[in-house]
């Protein structure tokens, strides 16, 4: 059994069964990887893919647990890796990034710049994508550090650490009858379209509890995973505009935001890393950056809690900022 063999089933598994797409990303031939993976079932004695003539079909119950395990020992292998930068040149190397629009847009360009003026030699990758996309990308080591409000909880193998709470607003054109309330109710907002983001994405679940505890059954006419398109169609008066409170700025000088904080419950924001990946210095920076109140100690602790419920008592008492 070659190390070269476990990475070639892993990296398969990963491009959908695709092996000609492996040997494009590992720039190898098809046929090389084909023979490898062949080779590596013969010692095994099974099979790890099955197959329909050439093609690969289906991971079989074999292959799953084979793969599990290639998938640990390729990420420890990248541990040895990343302390041999960490030593030979602690101010080079990658680093990326999963999130969500709204995170890439407004909430991170700052520290990324910042970021990067420290570490010049650190070539950073952002990946943008659904939460549960990022999520996974954490997971299985595409991504180093995984930034959404919504389904990190969902992977175990995360640690996640909260960043800050944030709420919503409305967006109106300037104008509109809902600048004349005194005080916003979410039975105004429901009685109006609303253009909002896809379910999964950006605290949705937290407005729609919101509505659903008030019995209210609001009329979402338009749904997106970016915030600048929610916003377009708001002002092409497709309907009122349910957004992060940061997704608004100086350029949305032609909608007026009103303060929607009283109708939902206020939303975290989590940072996380998949549990045994190795810190590198400048990874801890990048999260202090990031989160000034999660020190190099408090990390430590968080990726040496045991359970859930040992990582929610680490950060139950921690007063988070609000963006």
């Amino acid at each position: 059994m070659k190390l070269q063999q476990l990475r070639y089933i892993w990296e398969v598994a990963h491009h959908d069964l695709n092996v000609s797409a492996t040997a494009q990303s590992l720039y190898t031939s098809q046929p090389g990887i084909s023979k490898q993976i062949r080779l590596l079932e013969d010692e095994l004695g099974v099979e790890i893919f099955a197959r329909s003539g050439k093609h690969l079909t289906r991971v079989t119950p074999a292959g799953e647990a084979i793969l599990k395990t290639a998938g640990e020992i390729m990420r420890k292998v990248e541990n040895i890796k990343q302390v041999a930068q960490e030593f030979s040149n602690d101010k080079k190397g990658s680093l990326a990034i999963a999130t969500t629009h709204t995170q890439a847009r407004y909430a991170l360009p700052a520290v990324i710049k910042s970021f990067i003026a420290r570490y010049p030699e650190v070539s950073l990758h952002m990946h943008q994508g659904t939460p549960m996309q990022i999520s996974e990308m954490a997971a299985d080591g595409t991504a180093d550090f995984a930034i959404a409000t919504e389904a990190l909880e969902l992977f175990s193998d995360l640690v996640m650490m909260p960043v800050y709470r944030w709420n919503r607003c409305v967006l109106v054109p300037k104008g509109h009858p809902l600048c004349q309330a005194s005080k916003l109710e979410l039975e105004d907002v429901a009685k109006h379209p609303i253009v909002t983001y896809v379910f999964g994405f950006t605290g949705r679940s937290k407005l729609d509890e919101a509505f659903l505890e008030k019995g209210l059954s609001p009329k979402v006419v338009f749904t997106a995973a970016d915030a600048d398109v929610i916003k377009t169609y708001v002002r092409l008066g497709l309907g009122i505009g349910i957004v992060a409170d940061m997704a608004v700025d100086e350029e949305d000088e032609d909608l007026v935001a009103l303060d929607a904080s009283n109708l939902f419950e206020s939303s975290v924001t989590k940072i996380g890393f998949r549990k045994g990946i190795f810190l590198r210095g400048f990874m801890y920076e990048f999260i202090q950056q990031f989160a000034p109140h999660l020190t190099r100690e408090l990390v430590d602790q968080a990726a040496h809690a045991s359970s859930r419920a040992e990582l929610d008592e680490l950060f139950a008492g921690l007063e988070l900022p609000v963006y």
